[in-house]
């Protein structure tokens, strides 16, 4: 690990895996928070009402757009709907690669004036981004061949 001014830099043998930015003080009796919200988002699946009193909430959420659907979705539903809505976006973002189209999304429903649903964005969003396996197809050579190769006879048909 490299530590900066700005930012932590986290090595695996030679190869540099993450880059952390570093956080800061906002006073003498108050530290800083850099929080990601994939590195509490498994706490946060058991109990998703911990959201509602989360000492660094704002600095949980990807951008501002999240942060006006949390408080719109609080405003609207009881508190532990609301918990368990925003952390099946979070998850949703996190499982699917999808946190900047989301976000998006996010935006564009509530400047309708309408909560996210959350069934309809998952069935979206999932479609979208399935991962595809690729077909791998694997041609063993006979065994005779190696036994060539064995017997110094030279190269295979």
């Amino acid at each position: 690990m490299r530590l900066y001014d700005d930012r932590l830099e986290c090595f695996l043998g030679s190869e540099k895996i993450l880059t952390l930015p570093r956080g800061r003080a906002v006073s003498k009796t108050r530290r800083g928070h850099v929080v990601d919200y994939r590195h509490v988002l498994p706490s946060l699946k058991r109990k998703p009402q911990a959201l509602v009193n989360l000492t660094y909430r704002e600095a949980l959420f990807p951008s501002d757009v999240w942060c006006r659907t949390f408080e719109a979705l609080l405003e609207a539903l009881d508190s532990g709907m609301a918990c368990r809505t925003m952390v099946g976006l979070l998850a949703l973002a996190h499982d699917h690669g999808c946190e900047g189209a989301l976000g998006q999304a996010l935006g564009k429903t509530l400047g309708k004036g309408v909560l996210p649903d959350l069934k309809a964005l998952q069935r979206r969003f999932a479609l979208q981004h399935t991962p595809s396996v690729p077909e791998v197809s694997v041609n063993l050579p006979r065994a005779s061949h190696y036994d060539a190769l064995i017997t110094g006879q030279g190269g295979a048909a």
